[in-house]
């Protein structure tokens, strides 16, 4: 587990250098997590909060008030899908979590054994997430940071709309 405060470059090049964003790397050990945290220099505070099955239940406590969550997988560990799917379902339908944008990191994906992005979004179910939690899944080899750009950048994009969405819910009651 461990937690970064990385440089500012432009990877979200349309951000203010003054816009907070929370957002939480989660996934089951050893897929790829704080390979991720590193590859990417951003202004936002990152929290890699560890994978193992006993400190999951924590996971609750990092994504409160979450702006997005960042779920790695191992593109690799087709026996692991099934508990992925189980974890990242448990973390987006607390109800604090409701609507929060997830990015679903599909890491090892310059393996050649690795799963296609379709195979991942039907192992996963992420159709099933429902209509109030924008999903994004990304083929990312995190090692040399493929994929992680247009990722981060798509996360910070749904960001962006959930909080005009909800400025504009304010406005109306």
């Amino acid at each position: 587990m461990g937690n970064g405060l990385s440089e500012q470059t432009p990877i979200l090049s349309g951000m203010s250098p003054f816009q907070a964003l929370h957002i939480v790397i989660l996934g089951l050990d050893c897929a790829g997590k704080t390979t991720v945290l590193y590859r990417l220099s951003v202004t936002i505070h990152f929290w890699d909060v560890g994978g193992q099955e006993k400190l999951r239940p924590l996971w609750k406590s990092y994504t409160r008030c979450t702006d997005g969550i960042v779920f790695v997988v191992d593109s690799v560990d087709a026996e692991r899908m099934e508990e992925a799917k189980t974890e990242l379902y448990k973390i987006t339908k607390i109800s604090e979590n409701q609507g929060v944008p997830v990015l679903v990191v599909a890491n090892k994906q310059d393996l050649r054994n690795s799963l296609s992005l379709a195979e991942i979004e039907k192992l996963l179910a992420l159709n099933e997430l429902g209509s109030s939690t924008p999903w994004h899944l990304q083929p990312t080899c995190a090692i040399i940071g493929d994929g992680l750009r247009e990722g981060i950048e798509k996360l910070h994009e749904m960001i962006l709309k959930r909080r005009k969405m909800l400025r504009q819910q304010k406005k109306k009651r």
